[in-house]
């Protein structure tokens, strides 16, 4: 059955994958598939130290049978675009997360992409949600934290242009086509986060950009919906 171009595709979700991880989520998009894990450690980056602040900071990357052609592993190097999807999942957390009575603790995220078929940086900002909002669950149980970290739900979405026709939640085939592909990340009261895109032949319109926007809008409630299931 085929999706109508404003419905994001199927989403699902299985938590504790990860027996020694306070957060972890195996998250499929669709096709696109994310292992998602939160840990907490000991000590700050040295901007932090004494302060009694905790620090978040992710990491992404793509195993090597993720795509059509084998990946080489970024172990040895971190390609550009590893580097700048981790520090947009990094940023996306921590804009919605109160580290201020945490400890000088770090809290990792770290997002690995078992399967590829679009949408992988947006995916991996919803798993990482789930693994953090976890992860919070069992260190208040456990009396770890006092107080949450998450201070509002996050949800993350692409939409494009693909042969003519505005698109919500691109996957590879769409995206492939795609005049124009925008990523954005948004909170459950419709504030912005971040907004990543470009065009990718000619320029588009304020107008093309405002029907992508509102389809974004309308991505991120059906995200959220999703979020209600799960509670």
């Amino acid at each position: 059955m085929q999706r109508a171009n404003d419905q994001i595709r199927t989403l699902k979700a299985q938590f504790d994958i990860f027996q020694y991880a306070p957060g972890s989520v195996l998250l499929e998009l669709g096709n696109t598939k994310i292992l998602c894990s939160v840990t907490v450690v000991s000590g700050v980056p040295p901007f932090l130290k004494g302060s009694g602040s905790g620090w978040m900071t992710a990491e992404y990357s793509m195993l090597p049978a993720a795509t059509h052609i084998r990946k080489k592993r970024d172990a040895i190097k971190p390609s550009g675009r590893s580097v700048e999807i981790s520090r947009l999942i990094g940023r996306s957390l921590r804009s919605v997360s109160d580290l201020s009575h945490f400890g000088e603790k770090t809290v990792h995220i770290d997002c690995d992409v078992m399967q590829a078929d679009g949408g992988t940086r947006t995916a991996s900002i919803i798993a990482a949600y789930l693994a953090l909002k976890k992860a919070e669950n069992k260190l208040m149980k456990s009396g770890d934290i006092k107080a949450p970290i998450l201070t509002a739900e996050v949800a993350a979405i692409s939409t494009g242009i693909a042969q003519g026709e505005y698109v919500l939640d691109l996957n590879y085939e769409q995206d492939s086509k795609a005049t124009i592909d925008l990523n954005f990340v948004l909170t459950k009261d419709n504030k912005l986060i971040e907004l990543q895109g470009t065009a990718e032949g000619e320029p588009v319109s304020w107008s093309d950009f405002d029907k992508l926007r509102d389809l974004a809008k309308k991505g991120a409630e059906q995200i959220f919906a999703f979020y209600d299931t799960l509670k």
